[in-house]
């Protein structure tokens, strides 16, 4: 995550804007590109509460810019509080805690990825009659192509949402993750989008807005080997080694990469899925060669029995996959051992499953009739930013509280 500046005066509250009289509506999931504007102030329904966002994985090889996953076990979460000390309409960020080099983003709001997303909530649900002191926990390192400013923002702008009783839907969240996103790497949905809804996501369109989840089999397994080196990888300079121009044949093989990718996931085709994610010809071999040792760190991986890998994101984080756990740990540590030795970098490896719930509350305390404290909940309770899965595809939002346990596979416990 990156510090965001931003120079433009504090102002949360700007016009209402003029009403659409065509709003459009695509399959499945189409955002509008002014998101709605509440005009009522609302109560905090809680006093305080925490999030959690996983962190993700872009690009997916030759998705880049409209695939993304998120991934379990890794993450930033955010606590929020309605605090007195605060002007009412503003937000202040009293902590930034983390092992991966946190002191270096700003306590400045319009200068912080979760903050910038929780002032574009708060101006979305016209909050004016109290303040909110945020504090943020990373659990994701700076530029290691994971979202970790996604994973900063969405947290942000679900535990907004959250503490006001969970008025907005996905659509809008999105557009405050946006918001943060591109001041940081540019304006693409493919972290914050999944860092959201959880599962694999795909944008079809940015004006308007058009995603689609993408429903991977409950009943396969699918594992993440991530391999992160001792390396910070500036999203802005990745993206300028990117080609201006790409022949005709090197556009068709992406796309029949990326439309055997989405069939693969649809089908939870584990082996299918590997072999596209590792077939991209467009991005890759321009991003590889600034990361020291990737090149030695995929043939590695690939050695060591995986079934595909690429690039995480912008990286420097090598993404690979297999379909059983036990493999995935020693196809990391010989993608650690490439690292140190064709790149001279030290690494750390986990292994993850798909995570696809999302960002979601995992604690609160409930605001009684008087604004006292009341009872607490804990991560059994949260609200659902998931599309409704069918059998192939995505097609109803759902934005409703529901009390029984997910776990990050989406399954009841």
């Amino acid at each position: 995550m990156a510090v965001c500046h931003h120079q433009a005066p504090f102002k949360l509250f700007s016009p209402l804007p003029p009403p659409n009289p065509k709003p459009i509506f695509r399959c499945n999931l189409s955002l509008p590109s002014r998101p709605t504007i509440l005009t009522a102030d609302p109560e905090p329904l809680f006093t305080s509460v925490k999030t959690f966002a996983p962190a993700t994985v872009a690009n997916l090889g030759p998705g880049f810019d409209f695939l993304g996953c998120a991934v379990d076990g890794l993450g930033d979460f955010v606590s929020l509080t309605v605090d007195p000390q605060v002007l009412p309409g503003e937000v202040a960020i009293s902590e930034i805690s983390g092992d991966h080099n946190s002191k270096k983003l700003s306590k400045n709001p319009l200068w912080n990825c979760a903050g910038i997303a929780a002032i574009e909530v708060m101006k979305m649900l016209g909050v004016r009659n109290v303040g909110l002191s945020l504090s943020l926990e990373k659990g994701l390192p700076l530029g290691s192509g994971l979202g970790s400013s996604a994973a900063s923002a969405a947290a942000a702008a679900v535990a907004v949402n959250e503490i006001f009783g969970g008025k907005l839907g996905v659509e809008e969240l999105v557009h405050a993750g946006l918001k943060s996103e591109e001041k940081v790497s540019g304006y693409h949905a493919d972290n914050i989008a999944p860092a959201l809804m959880g599962g694999f996501v795909l944008i079809q369109n940015y004006e308007p807005l058009d995603l689609l989840r993408l429903s991977f089999p409950l009943d396969k397994e699918l594992i993440f080997v991530l391999v992160s080196p001792d390396f910070e990888a500036p999203t802005k300079k990745m993206r300028a080694a990117l080609p201006t121009e790409i022949g005709m044949a090197h556009h068709v093989w992406n796309s029949s990469q990326a439309g055997a990718l989405v069939a693969a996931v649809l089908q939870g085709d584990v082996a299918r899925l590997g072999k596209a994610l590792s077939s991209d010809k467009i991005v890759e071999p321009k991003r590889a060669p600034l990361i020291p040792g990737m090149e030695a760190v995929k043939k590695a991986a690939i050695e060591a029995g995986a079934l595909g890998c690429t690039i995480s994101g912008a990286g420097p984080t090598a993404v690979a996959v297999t379909d059983n756990a036990e493999k995935g740990k020693e196809i990391g540590e010989r993608m650690v051992a490439a690292f140190l030795k064709d790149g001279n970098l030290k690494a750390v490896a986990s292994v993850n499953r798909l995570d696809r719930v999302g960002a979601r509350l995992t604690f609160g305390v409930v605001a009684d009739s008087g604004g006292e404290l009341g009872g607490s909940i804990g991560p059994e309770m949260k609200h659902d930013y998931r599309i409704e899965a069918s059998s192939s595809s995505a097609t109803n939002i759902s934005a409703s509280f529901y009390s029984s346990r997910l776990d990050s596979d989406g399954v009841s416990r």
